[in-house]
């Protein structure tokens, strides 16, 4: 026995190290390499100094000295080559001279079959890693590699697995579970026996899967990164456009790529997917990806360079997306149709096979939300997409999504605005841009959600704004009448006064916000349950969180029956309804509806709590009314050995004259009889074990009985196992229903959270006119919504009035730092929250609903994608001509400022001009340029000027003093020449010697240029008296040559011209040359 517990602590302490080999006795095939990137302590070091010292294949040379001198430059080679990273290389090389332990054979089989994952190998009670994946793991998790044998090792405790296996894949890492593919009962009675344990990949885990797999999902929410955000996996696949087929196009000519995506939540069962033509820039395929911020990327080769470096330079070493490449060379001449047929056939002829009893059924419904139909009339494009994601996912095991149980959707919808890339960005509408972070954006300021996938849903309406004026006023309607009932007290009580004073006692229906509040109360405090149910649908879900999900739906399904509230509510008549709103009373109804409530109560009566409570997984199925005859037959044959085994006791109490006796359990080990010391028993009976007065014993026939019976258990543990999957393949069929009722959950989520924000800040409702009528903003009193929570009533609101056929162009001056920014962001996000259907801060709004809300804003550039800062602003511009309509709200932020004053000028003017002439979309343009502020006199009634206000203090001389300047905010009419950069420059703590010498070059640099426009105007003043031919007397001197009566011809012609010119774009080209013509004229 003594020999057994040394050989049982040898596995958690270290052999100590066996001194150096003689020289005769030198090794026959070398160690592999070692490398590790782990830091160590200075006495590691030296250990494993001293381990590689002894473990060295190389004879050492005869050397005449005893005490050799060290030699620095090879203790710093070797420290170089042990603290560096290790080149890449196969971390488990096969070689015939290396003999592996079969522990080591089966991991270097497994790594061929998956040379792409970090293995965890069970191995005992811990999980082990060996070669490159246990440094790897020793980098990422911090923990210890040793060499042992063949490879470098580490290893992590079992019941930790959850941790580790969340932070490798949160690094970015593709991670498989290695496990046993037998217990020790089978093993011993099988042609194994001598061999070791069989293993098998048992879970493959990536940032998109890790979710909705087996085993590490469940109860983590919000653990490593993880919890209420959407990981989404995107297959993006891509085909060059052919310029000279598209000539002629227009403006579509610029597209140069078509591309393909597919998008996957494989925890939710979200599809989505979509085709579109992408400029050079891909500002198209930039807003996809950030609007789903995808944790995986799945790229499709060949991809187009462009494509290729701006998602790599998205997933880049900061961000931890993942990024995995697959060919699309088998799927050429459409046999990506074929492919994503024969998964769905097989799926099919799986599901028929396996359901025996609903065979018929399932042959006849076939209900599938990807149907071949479906697949057909996709873009070949999405197609492609469509097959790599699938067999991407059927590595996983998560294929059958697709088919069954997706929520599918199109990128584009026409119920839906999707906001650019830089919309998002620029008005931080998902996060911030100081850190990245959700911390002072748009959607973190609106989140009042208390469910986690409320809080999914309620970031997708924030990006994706209502076009449809019906339904974004059926949400204001709901969140009226949600704020409307949070201050009314609560009614749920039979009323006593209405009791006494009549016969009869009327009962007061139970108030809505009362049930909803308690409702979405107790779902915060439940799992997530949308990605519970997804989890039942993959088969990968425990009893413990099947019944807390199904609980979760049952208990808010019964407290909304309350209400009163059916699916055939438009007979019931609206005066005497609970709740009026239609959009409330459908969402109610979905989740109270009985297919939920009653296949609810009829799933949980079959499971039963207390067993899963305790953690028996052999009782957690109830086999009563005929359910799961296998299992039942499973259990009666394992109670019929227990009982035989407990018969024994009769005949041992005959044998050793004991009426008393009983058998006895000692840790673990059952059936044991005691006896004393000196008591005799028969020689064939096996000594367990003892102590100072007694010994125990097993007789032969209790040694063969716990065999049989440990083969029973073994037996009903596979049955419990094959009829607990049965048991969750039969939820496919309530899927839908449940899937339904937690998107309504979630939105009534969504509309309760709307309607805490409004409350607690006190927002207006939003008015919205009918689609017939002109475009316009029309806000009184607008707010910022996140800076207003920031400064509280410090706040300066504005008004904003846009309209159609009057004034629909707002061009805004101002100081530096005045708030010109602040007022056309909150423009843009008071739109955007009320096309939400959120309430908005503001003492008024009526709004048209827009098609779209474009910016241009902030001067960025990108330098992995090799955009300077003046192309990142003209693409942005050009993204906005090409795509906005009559009805979008178009802001753009000093337009132009990136190149030379002249160029920039030039075409912020002509931006401008080409939005107010052939879009005429609602614009607020802000701009330092006053020859941009000029545009309004040629139009007058659409444009007008603004500034924000200010205050100067006045110098003794009468001036202005521009270093004490005070900003008011307050936006009003008129033209403000001065941007007060010096005070901006103070602000910055710039030196002041550099500031004073800006003042003074500044006042040089402004008097030159008023005194050559005062000289140009007079000349050209000059020149003008005299429109006709020249007179006798106004004859130029004899010094004037004919070149000069030419030049003056051609500016006579140009300004003739520019005044007769109804095209307002060729008058100003022609005044500008007349321009240029009068200022040589006046140099000469």
């Amino acid at each position: 026995m003594g020999k057994q517990k040394q050989q049982v602590i040898s596995r958690f302490f270290a052999p100590k190290l066996k001194p150096s080999p003689p020289p005769n006795q030198e090794s026959s095939t070398p160690p592999p390499k070692i490398s590790a990137t782990v830091s160590f302590s200075p006495s590691k070091r030296k250990l494993l100094s001293d381990h590689l010292a002894a473990a060295s294949p190389k004879k050492p040379k005869p050397s005449q000295n005893p005490t050799p001198k060290p030699d620095p430059n090879l203790h710093r080679s070797f420290l170089q080559r042990f603290l560096e990273p290790p080149p890449e290389e196969e971390s488990l090389p096969v070689t015939t001279s290396i003999k592996y332990t079969p522990l080591e054979q089966q991991v270097v089989e497994l790594k061929r079959k998956h040379p792409d994952v970090i293995l965890m190998v069970e191995v005992g009670y811990r999980y082990r890693f060996f070669g490159e994946d246990a440094e790897i793991a020793a980098r990422v998790l911090g923990i210890y590699a040793h060499m042992d044998h063949s490879f470098m090792t580490a290893s992590v405790p079992t019941f930790r697995l959850n941790v580790h296996v969340r932070r490798l894949v949160n690094a970015g890492y593709k991670v498989g579970v290695v496990k046993q593919t037998e217990t020790a009962a089978i093993k011993s009675h099988g042609a194994n026996r001598a061999g070791p344990f069989f293993r098998g990949l048992s879970g493959l885990y990536t940032k998109a899967t890790l979710e909705a797999a087996e085993d590490i999902s469940g109860g983590c929410v919000g653990e490593e990164g993880f919890g209420g955000q959407s990981n989404f996996l995107v297959c993006v696949v891509d085909e060059r456009v052919d310029r000279e087929s598209n000539k002629g196009c227009g403006l579509e000519a610029s597209f140069d790529v078509r591309v393909g995506v597919v998008g996957v939540e494989i925890s939710t069962g979200e599809v989505v997917h979509g085709e579109f033509n992408d400029n050079f820039m891909r500002s198209g395929l930039e807003a996809v990806v950030l609007s789903l911020s995808p944790a995986e990327l799945l790229l499709g080769q060949p991809l187009s360079q462009q494509t290729e470096k701006f998602l790599l330079g998205y997933a880049g070493p900061t961000s931890n997306v993942r990024v995995e490449r697959a060919a699309l060379d088998r799927f050429r001449n459409g046999s990506a149709v074929d492919e994503i047929v024969s998964i769905y056939e097989d799926l099919s002829a799986r599901n028929i096979e396996g359901d025996k009893e609903n065979k018929a059924e399932a042959a006849e419904d076939k209900i599938s939300c990807l149907t071949v139909h479906t697949i057909m009339n996709m873009p070949h494009l999405t197609v492609k997409a469509l097959a790599l994601t699938l067999r991407h996912l059927k590595q996983f095991g998560f294929e059958r999504i697709l088919f069954e149980g997706a929520s599918i959707r199109s990128l584009s919808s026409t119920t839906e605005m999707t906001l650019s890339a830089n919309t998002l960005q620029q008005l931080e509408v998902i996060r911030n841009n100081s850190d990245g972070s959700e911390s002072g954006s748009l959607f973190h300021n609106m989140n009042q959600t208390l469910t986690v996938y409320g809080s999914r849903l309620l970031r997708h309406w924030v990006t994706h704004p209502l076009c449809d004026r019906n339904l974004i006023s059926a949400r204001l309607d709901a969140v009226s009448e949600i704020v409307a009932c949070m201050g009314s007290p609560s009614s749920s009580q039979v009323s006593d006064e209405l009791g006494e004073e009549s016969s009869e006692r009327k009962i007061i229906p139970p108030e809505f916000y009362h049930v909803l509040s308690s409702v979405l109360t107790a779902l915060s405090r439940s799992p997530d349950i949308q990605r519970g149910i997804t989890r039942i649908f993959h088969r990968t879900a425990k009893a413990t969180e099947f019944i807390a999900v199904i609980e979760a739906i049952l208990l808010a399904g019964k407290q909304l029956q309350r209400l009163g509230i059916k699916q055939d509510c438009e007979t019931r008549s609206m005066q005497t309804a609970t709740v009026r709103s239609s959009l409330l009373r459908k969402l109610i109804s979905v989740v109270s509806s009985p297919a939920v409530v009653d296949n609810a109560a009829k799933l949980l009566s079959a499971l039963n709590k207390e067993g899963a409570a305790r953690g028996d997984l052999l009782d957690i199925l109830i086999t009563s009314s005929n359910q799961f005859p296998e299992l039942a037959e499973a259990r009666q044959a394992l109670l019929a050995v227990r009982e035989k085994l407990d018969s024994l006791i009769v005949s041992y109490r005959k044998k050793l004259a004991n009426r008393n006796l009983e058998f006895l359990e000692v840790s673990g080990i059952t059936h044991l009889i005691e006896v004393p010391v000196d008591a005799k028993v028969p020689i064939n009976w096996v000594k367990v074990n003892s102590t100072k007065k007694t010994i125990r014993y097993h007789p032969p026939e209790i040694v063969s009985g716990l065999d049989e019976l440990a083969l029973a258990t073994e037996h009903l543990a596979i049955v419990n196992r094959a009829s607990w999957d049965s048991f969750l393949k039969s939820f496919a069929r309530y899927y839908t229903d449940f899937e339904a009722a937690v998107q309504a959950l979630a939105a009534l989520d969504c509309l309760h959270s709307l309607a805490t924000l409004s409350r607690n800040k006190n927002y207006i409702c939003p008015l919205f006119v009918d689609d017939s009528e002109p475009v316009e903003i029309n806000i009184q009193s607008g707010r910022h919504p996140v800076l207003e929570t920031i400064l509280q009533d410090n706040f300066v609101p504005n008004d904003t009035s846009l309209h159609a056929e009057r004034e629909y162009c707002q061009i805004i001056t101002g100081p530096n730092m005045g708030g010109k920014s602040c007022y056309i962001r909150q423009v843009a996000l008071i739109s955007i929250m009320a096309q939400v259907g959120s309430f908005v801060p503001a003492s008024f709004a009526k709004l048209h609903v827009l098609d779209g809300v474009f910016t241009r804003m902030g001067a960025t550039d990108s330098i992995q994608h090799g955009r300077s800062t003046f192309l990142e602003e003209l693409s942005e511009a050009s993204h906005i001509i090409r795509t906005c309509s009559s009805r979008s709200l178009v802001i753009i932020d000093e337009l132009g400022r990136g190149t030379s004053t002249h160029d920039g000028v030039a075409i912020a003017y002509a931006t401008l001009q080409h939005l107010l002439v052939e879009k005429r979309c609602l614009v607020l343009f802000v701009t330092h340029y006053p020859e941009i502020a000029e545009l309004s006199n040629s139009f007058p009634v659409s444009a007008g000027t603004y500034h924000v206000s200010y205050l100067t203090s006045q110098k003794d001389n009468g001036g202005s003093d521009h270093n004490d300047v005070t900003y008011l905010y307050k936006l009003v009419r008129g033209l403000c020449n001065r941007s007060f950069g010096f005070k901006v420059a103070q602000l910055a703590q710039i030196p002041p010697s550099c500031i004073h010498r800006a003042i003074t070059m500044a006042a040089n640099l402004e008097a030159e240029v008023r005194a050559r426009e005062r000289n140009t105007v007079s000349s050209i003043k000059h020149l003008m008296e005299s429109p006709g031919e020249p007179k006798a007397h106004d004859e130029p001197p004899e010094s004037r040559t004919e070149e000069s009566m030419s030049v003056l011809g051609d500016l006579f012609a140009d300004l003739r011209c520019a005044l007769s010119e109804d095209d307002p774009s060729k008058s100003f080209k022609l005044l500008k040359d007349a321009w240029k013509i009068a200022e040589d004229l006046v140099a000469r």
